[in-house]
């Protein structure tokens, strides 16, 4: 399923379910097929976002951790995927504007 996030004065960001529950789940929050984080809700969703990409290991320690380049712990890093929604994020947190999806 395809999730579009939105917000004002922002492109909208859209994410398939597999990413969408990576980061609902990073931020500690369930997901629900509509909702809406308000402005003072986004601060908080940023920094455990963002906690969350920082405790991945970057590409140069995984490669050096591993015996063989092509097995790496986590091909798929949440940092490189939710970059946009991040930036969503901070745009309305920025505007002081809500994020909404599903409607």
């Amino acid at each position: 399923m395809i999730h579009q996030f939105q917000t004002k004065n922002a492109a909208p960001v859209i994410m398939l379910d597999d990413l969408t529950h990576r980061i609902f789940h990073a931020i500690g929050r369930p997901f629900e097929n509509q909702g809406i984080f308000l402005p003072e809700q986004i601060p908080g969703y940023i920094d455990r976002l963002q906690a969350v990409i920082d405790a991945e290991p970057n590409d140069a320690s995984r490669l050096s951790t591993t015996d063989h380049p092509d097995e790496s712990p986590n091909p798929d890093p949440l940092g490189r995927r939710a970059y946009p929604f991040l930036e969503l994020l901070r745009k309305a947190l920025q505007d002081q504007e809500p994020v909404v999806w599903g409607v």
